[in-house]
């Protein structure tokens, strides 16, 4: 029989192996209530990435060794601060850790037979405090935002993706962690079908619910089949005969006609009106360029799964590129058709969705198009093309004054999204063009119009608004209708001598041009740069924006990526070594390849940005030294915009000039160099504003 001794002994024991840390629901509760993002813990404590704190949070692992004295230290004084009123479980019985891989996050309630096996556990989305703001009391978590249609469709209970590693752990969005007990490509894409509860729903009532989408990690990968290197780097897919593109035609699934490449989807004909059709993102194949996501591939697999969560959630589920993307979120936003009742026969046909470009490819008008376009090859056109392209423009360095030359700073403003900003509220043409001869020039008719304007003179130390180079126009050439707007508004006469203008028009871009913004000023704010800012603190809040919150970071460049990129699909030229002058390229048989919508943005985007350039010459009596595309560079006293902007008596920006903010159209710095770095870069005929950021960075074009 044990002594007393020995049972104090044991019983001391047992105290010591008192849990160490509060039960993982109260651990989130207090960082919470502290107003702590999970991204600034991770920085805290030294952590690579979010992954290990959502863990510590939801019971899958603990911290051990520095961390763990740390975590206790910290979690003792927010305690402290914070106490809990609501009754929680005892340190004596810790919460049970839900074992993977059981679902874990927020799901529609689960049938009788299953209700036991979900564990809910809190978890909260990653967003940065503003910087300087000190609540009075815990801020409450803020969530991402969601539509109606996302937050209760019962159809996708688990979010529009899933990350999928090599130990068959797929990670979702807001936590969510499922199984996927799939070895081969056709069981993943069945499981992802039956099982997995992915998609989302449409944008428009008209539309089409987005089909989920499946990223896979290299461990993923080769699990399925696949190799880690896709070898074909030119066509970017795997060859007809490779043993899973034949087990996926086996199985009496599609590919399209891209084939299994990075972006790879997996399809049948729809059943019962049900769509059957995976994506597919292969990471180690590239799918996610560096320069859209920066970073992302180099993630943990549920960081990858916030990133591309929070892209959905806020612009659409990937179905390629970010040009990809932005295209298709056009055609999500306006789909071709709708259901309409056939008078005859009283059934529900698909008729034209008023507003959008319709189902079929449309030619372009002769001077909308290129040489190389089959209508405009074989016809023979020599009547000229519209150069409605984004600014490249240096000063001529004669036309610089000695008092420029003795200021000590060159500043680069660079524009917000400045296509973005552009397509807002811009009329454009939906019909097919009709040609006249001498018209009248109407302003807010969308078309091109033959017109002299050589006559035109302007300040010589600002470019040209009717030129990408900025050059004076040497006789008549071809316009966008928003060029020879603004030449009608700077007080000159226009005489068209032909045009070719559409009769059909309408806002196409604005629900894209909304949600797009959206989009960006919701990712700044997670950033911490809000609208409320003053301009010194909207410039300090951009300095660290990047190192803020890494994944957040990346979704405000995919953003960026998605709106330039959208506007370059619009008019996609023709690509191969094969190719001959003549020939339909697949490009231009999209509804979407549109020429002169993207001329009118581009020509909207650069008539905003002289507008600019001659208000500010007013205002300040400064001129540029260099404009590229939406950054434009100004000699300066000081090394920041607060130095040479103009400021009314009452310290508000004057409208008209350039002005610092997060939306749209506003400006931001995007670099400082000395005015000697400049002026060299000017005699040697370069352009500084492409290098202002410094280390030969080349500007973003259009962002």
């Amino acid at each position: 029989m044990a002594s007393e001794e020995e049972l104090f002994a044991s019983i001391d024991a047992l105290l010591e192996e008192e849990p160490q840390l509060p039960p993982p629901a109260e651990r989130a509760r207090l960082r919470e209530a502290a107003g702590i993002t999970q991204a600034r813990l991770a920085q805290a404590l030294k952590l690579k990435s979010t992954q290990s704190i959502k863990n510590w949070e939801n019971g899958r692992s603990e911290p051990t060794g520095p961390r763990l004295t740390a975590y206790q230290r910290l979690l003792r004084g927010w305690a402290a601060k914070y106490p809990n009123h609501a009754p929680t479980p005892t340190a004596a019985a810790p919460q049970p850790a839900p074992a993977l891989p059981t679902f874990t996050g927020p799901a529609t309630p689960a049938p009788e037979a299953e209700a036991a096996a979900p564990v809910e556990v809190p978890t909260a989305p990653v967003t940065p405090e503003r910087p300087g703001a000190r609540p009075a009391t815990p801020p409450r978590r803020p969530t991402p935002k969601k539509t109606a249609a996302q937050a209760m469709d019962p159809r996708f209970p688990h979010g529009p993706l899933a990350v999928l590693d090599g130990d068959g752990t797929a990670y979702g969005t807001d936590g969510i962690v499922l199984a996927c007990p799939a070895t081969t490509v056709v069981e993943l894409v069945e499981w992802t079908l039956k099982e997995s509860g992915l998609g989302a729903p449409k944008l428009h009532r008209h539309g089409k619910d987005a089909d989920p989408l499946i990223v896979l990690t290299t461990a993923a990968a080769v699990k399925l089949g696949l190799p880690e290197r896709l070898e074909d780097r030119r066509g970017l897919r795997l060859p007809e005969d490779h043993p899973v593109v034949t087990q996926v035609l086996k199985a009496k699934w599609q590919l399209t006609q891209r084939g299994f490449g990075p972006w790879a989807r997996i399809y049948r004909k729809a059943q019962d009106h049900e769509r059957q059709c995976v994506q597919l993102a292969i990471l180690p194949w590239d799918a996610l360029d560096s320069r859209s996501w920066p970073g992302v591939t180099d993630m943990e697999p549920a960081d990858i799964a916030r990133v591309l969560g929070v892209y959905a959630q806020r612009v659409i589920t990937p179905r390629g590129s970010t040009a990809v993307s932005g295209l298709e979120l056009m055609t999500a936003l306006r789909p071709p058709t709708r259901p309409v009742r056939d008078e005859e026969t009283g059934n529900w046909v698909s008729g034209p969705n008023p507003g959008s470009l319709g189902t079929e490819p449309m030619d372009p008008a002769p001077p909308e198009g290129q040489p190389e376009h089959p209508a405009i090859h074989h016809s023979g056109w020599k009547g000229g093309f519209l150069n409605e392209e984004a600014y490249q423009w240096v000063r001529n360095v004669d036309l610089l004054t000695d008092e420029e030359c003795t200021l000590p700073y060159a500043v680069g403003l660079d524009l917000n999204t400045a296509f973005l900003a552009a397509a807002a509220r811009l009329v454009v043409g939906l019909s097919a063009p009709d040609h006249f001869v001498a018209p009248k020039f109407y302003p807010k008719v969308p078309g091109s119009w033959l017109v002299d304007l050589s006559h035109v003179e302007l300040d010589p130390r600002l470019p040209s608004p009717f030129t990408p180079d900025g050059t004076r126009p040497t006789g008549p050439a071809w316009y966008q209708t928003h060029t020879v707007a603004y030449a009608q508004e700077l007080g000159h006469n226009v005489e068209p001598i032909e045009a070719y203008l559409r009769r059909e028009t309408g806002a196409y871009l604005d629900p894209w041009h909304d949600r797009l913004k959206t989009a960006y000023v919701d990712t700044l704010a997670d950033l911490g740069v809000t609208k409320d800012l003053t301009d010194a603190e909207f410039l300090a809040a951009m300095e660290r924006h990047k190192n803020v919150d890494p994944a957040m970071a990346a979704v405000l460049a995919a953003i960026k990526a998605t709106i330039k990129g959208g506007i370059g699909k619009l008019f996609e030229n023709p690509q191969g070594k094969g190719y001959k002058d003549g020939d339909p390229w697949p490009a231009m048989m999209r509804p979407t390849w549109r020429p002169d919508i993207r001329a009118a943005v581009i020509s909207k985007a650069r008539v905003n940005m002289h507008r600019k350039l001659l208000n500010m010459a007013k205002m300040t009596g400064l001129y540029p030294l260099a404009v590229l595309s939406d950054c434009v560079v100004y000699p300066s006293p000081g090394a920041s915009p607060l130095d040479f902007l103009p400021y009314a008596a009452s310290g508000k920006p004057q409208p008209g000039a350039f002005r610092l903010g997060p939306t749209p159209g506003l400006a931001k710095l995007e670099g400082v160099q000395s005015m000697l770095w400049a002026v060299d870069l000017m005699e040697q005929g370069l352009n500084p504003a492409r290098h202002i950021k410094g280390g030969d960075a080349v500007l973003d074009e259009g962002e």
